[in-house]
């Protein structure tokens, strides 16, 4: 067994367990109200259609990988 030093920090990094609802509020996250809203939250998120497609594309061949 090791321990920690300042020279071998612990990994990965001790974070306390919060609940969703602590989560929700740290993040001051608020629900999507409409497909607007939506549209408007991945343009920040997405820096060009392909890279969304891309990202659509990896998660569901990953809810599909497990279903065969």
């Amino acid at each position: 067994m090791s321990t920690s030093s300042p020279d071998h920090p612990v990994f990965p990094p001790h974070r306390p367990c919060l609940s969703v609802d602590e989560l929700i509020r740290i993040k001051n996250a608020k629900p999507i109200r409409s497909l607007a809203d939506l549209e408007a939250m991945s343009a920040d998120i997405f820096k060009s259609d392909e890279e969304l497609d891309e990202f659509l594309a990896f998660t569901y061949a990953e809810r599909r990988r497990d279903v065969a």
